[in-house]
């Protein structure tokens, strides 16, 4: 959960006497849902803990599982002292359903920590009621200051239940209450972190909010992990401090994500396994007292924690300290709940120089929260906090009706080719399965896509440009629908071919089994169309295709959602006559020859850098870049930690990965920002081009390329030549955008030869923001 900021109201009141009120105070009258905000300013959120939540017309439904909760935060509240004496809201439950509702008090508005206190609520019906607990139902509790409360514990899991109207009820007004069954509270500074709850609230997470009084203006928990990437733990190989991470292949799988956000889940292949992450030699002393986390893990489970400090702050040359679960007084039971050691713990170790902490001997598979070390004595939970991205517009749009016929593109009853007579098929590593004039297709990679063919050459679709692509289907909607425009020749032997496309999320305009696209949202040439994909899947849940068409109008009552932007996928610069090179990731080792070649080859280039290694000062990479900048060359984005990003799992993650990049370029560039974007891999969907233009509040370019010199696959081979023909063969298609990275020393031993090769075709060698004649680009 979020923590609000805590600031001290009519703290001055407190212990005087009660002030009269004349209304109620709202609390959530849910708004303000969208954003996570309250009415009362402050942080409101289910931290996804719920099945499914949602608002409509002022009331919030949610589904809960076992683990569910809900709560609200508000700047420390003297209730009573302002004449407010209940908590209210209206609530609709299964019939005889009961709930937990608990109360965040702290001793007084100044205080650092709180206190949790309980209250039970029963006797729920399958109706609309207005709950009213008085404040004193809660004992011991400061009513003079209130933080927070959190309902869990929902005892039925298969209703959906709605909650609306919160607020604080005013002293003045006549009100009738469920009764609690039981109340209690645990003051939150003596809570044992892995202890059970009592009974009335065993059901509830182990915390919600941080639970221990931290120094103030002093000091804040230092995040080691919070589980926000998977390629920064697996491919960057990165914590949260940017320091070295890994279990050096010794485990079955690491995976970030599961079971929910900011989780790790470790599966060991035997108890030989381990798992670091290094400090940084980090000075805990006399301001962190020891890691807190959160572990999931069956009965049984054991593992070693391993604890080590270095006089010399080197990792190769440390003491160390180990504990067993069994030491630590650990016990598993399945459920996810809040875990802590102290630095006392490990008495040989130096903790003004600590360097590693690892894990080992795990017996079966566990499940982190996020890592940190608390502050002071006292052990307390680190929460992540979220800023939400833009959601961007949500507006429906008019569905006019077309005036073409018709036209059947795929029914697919056979596995070669289409309705139209045009090819038809999947990319390698698609399960394709064809049965009963249907198709059912499942794809493990957000890479591969589906293709069906509108033509053999350019097809004239304008007459099109009022009807509706119609996708009838069964099963996920986790993919994108994309239609190509062919390149100016009509040639699928010119590079590049497809020339581009526009895509569209299917889940938008997906219902009831039917997908209906207006064709004008597809923002391409429509005289030149030459087919449709179907890719960018995030999910590998089957989806079954019995028709793919396009209809003048759509059935009565249909509703179609604004186009939004994506922006501009650039595959070939559009100035007539240009070549430019792209470049991506690099090895700092090579930049001086990279910069050299190209200094003497008198040409400007683009580096699409990623963004955490960039924040990394142990390797250079941000001088690195800053020299290339005042040479004159462009530097662009390339996400934070380089996944496949339409792969990626929500809309948040993409956000991550986009505005982190953002910070990391204008934090190290001196404010720089920048519209031109690379997607690792290649790998582009609906989702992430529509989250790119959210966030970066323009039209991005995603620059892809058409002339690929191959190094990933031929650099570290016994043939790394092939690198020269991939690219002769590119450029003699026709290609001038280039994707090449610095990573291996045969790749920039070919640069010269590249750009030679490049320059032999007569075109003017540039920038890529040269190349797409952007009029904010520097002057050729």
């Amino acid at each position: 959960m979020r923590a609000s900021t805590l600031i001290c109201l009519a703290a001055g009141l407190v212990g005087g006497a009660t002030a009269a009120c004349s209304s109620a105070l709202k609390i959530d009258d849910f708004s303000r849902w969208s954003s996570n905000a309250n009415s009362l300013n402050a942080w409101t959120s289910d931290d996804s803990s719920m099945t499914s939540i949602s608002v409509t017309g002022g009331v919030l439904s949610f589904k809960p599982n076992a683990d569910s909760y809900f709560y609200e935060t508000f700047a420390c509240q003297a209730a009573s002292s302002n004449g407010y004496n209940s908590i209210q809201f209206t609530i609709t439950g299964a019939a005889s359903a009961s709930l937990t509702l608990e109360i965040q008090t702290k001793a007084s508005c100044s205080a650092a920590s709180f206190t949790s206190y309980y209250h039970t609520v029963s006797g729920l019906t399958a109706a609309s009621q207005t709950v009213t607990i008085p404040l004193s139902s809660f004992t011991g509790a400061n009513t003079n200051a209130v933080t927070a409360f959190v309902w869990w514990g929902f005892s039925n899991t298969n209703a959906t239940w709605k909650l609306s109207n919160i607020q604080f009820g005013c002293s003045g007004a006549a009100s009738t209450s469920i009764r609690p069954s039981s109340s209690s509270a645990i003051p939150s500074s003596t809570r044992p972190v892995s202890s059970s709850k009592p009974a009335s609230s065993s059901t509830r997470p182990s915390s919600t909010l941080a639970t221990s009084a931290i120094p103030s203006g002093t000091c804040a928990p230092l995040v080691i992990d919070d589980w926000a990437s998977q390629s920064r733990l697996t491919f960057l190989f990165y914590n949260s401090l940017l320091e070295p991470t890994s279990d050096d292949g010794t485990m079955t799988s690491l995976v970030v994500g599961t079971p929910s956000k900011n989780r790790l889940t470790i599966t060991p292949k035997n108890t030989d396994g381990y798992f670091y992450t290094q400090l940084g030699c980090t000075n805990a002393k006399n301001k962190y007292g020891g890691i807190s986390f959160r572990i999931k893990a069956p009965a049984g489970t054991t593992f070693s924690v391993q604890l080590e400090s270095s006089t010399s702050c080197n990792p190769e040359s440390s003491v160390n300290g180990v504990q067993t679960t069994a030491q630590l007084g650990w016990t598993f039971d399945g459920t996810e709940k809040v875990y802590s050691f102290p630095f006392t713990k490990f008495s040989a170790v130096d903790t003004a120089k600590l360097t590693t902490l690892f894990f080992s001997g795990f017996s079966k598979a566990v499940s982190f929260g996020p890592l940190a070390m608390y502050c002071g004595s006292t052990a307390s939970e680190y929460i992540v906090t979220t800023t939400s991205a833009p959601a961007g517009p949500s507006s429906t749009v008019a569905a006019p009706t077309g005036t073409a016929a018709a036209l059947v593109i795929d029914k697919f009853a056979n596995a070669n080719s289409n309705a139209l007579g045009f090819w038809h098929g999947g990319d390698e590593g698609m399960t394709l399965t064809y049965a009963s004039n249907k198709l059912t297709l499942k794809s493990p990679d957000a890479d591969y896509s589906f293709y069906t063919q509108v033509s053999a050459s350019c097809s004239d679709f304008t007459k099109y440009a009022g009807s509706y692509l119609h996708i009838a289907y069964s099963g996920s909607t986790a993919f994108t629908v994309a239609l190509q425009q062919h390149n100016s020749g009509c040639n699928d032997a010119v590079a590049p071919f497809p020339e581009t496309w526009d895509s569209a999320e299917a889940a938008r305009y997906a219902k009831n089994g039917h997908i209906y696209i207006p064709m004008n949202h597809f923002k391409i040439e429509l005289k030149r169309t030459i087919g449709i994909a179907i890719k960018g899947f995030f999910k590998a849940d089957p989806v079954t295709f019995s028709v793919i068409e396009i209809i003048p109008s759509v059935p009565a009552g249909t509703t179609i959602p604004n186009k939004l932007e994506t922006g501009d996928l650039a595959f070939a610069c559009k100035r007539p006559n240009s070549f430019a090179f792209a470049i991506d990731d690099g090895s700092p080792e090579y930049a001086q020859e990279v910069l050299k070649v190209i200094k003497e080859e008198g040409i400007k280039v683009t580096f699409f850098t990623v963004g955490a290694p960039l924040l990394d000062e142990s390797n250079n990479l941000t001088n690195v870049y800053r020299e290339m900048q005042s040479h004159g060359h462009q530097i662009a984005l390339h996400s934070f930690t380089h996944p496949k990003m339409e792969g990626l799992a929500d809309y948040d993650a993409i956000d991550w990965e986009i505005n982190e990049d953002v910070k990391a370029v204008k934090k190290q560039f001196n404010g720089m920002t920048s519209s031109y974007f690379r997607p690792p891999f290649g790998t582009e969907g609906a989702r992430m081009r529509e989250r790119l233009a959210i966030n970066l509040g323009k039209k991005p370019t995603i620059t892809m390329w058409s002339v690929d010199v191959e190094d990933w696959l031929w650099a570290q081979t016994d043939t790394p030549e092939q690198q020269l023909a991939a690219f002769k063969r590119d450029v003699a298609k026709g290609g001038n955008l280039v994707v090449l990275h610095y990573l291996y020393p045969s790749t920039v031993s070919y640069l010269r030869q590249f750009i030679q090769i490049a320059k032999a075709t007569g075109k003017q060698l540039m920038r890529v923001d040269q190349c797409m004649m952007d009029p904010n680009a520097p002057p050729l």
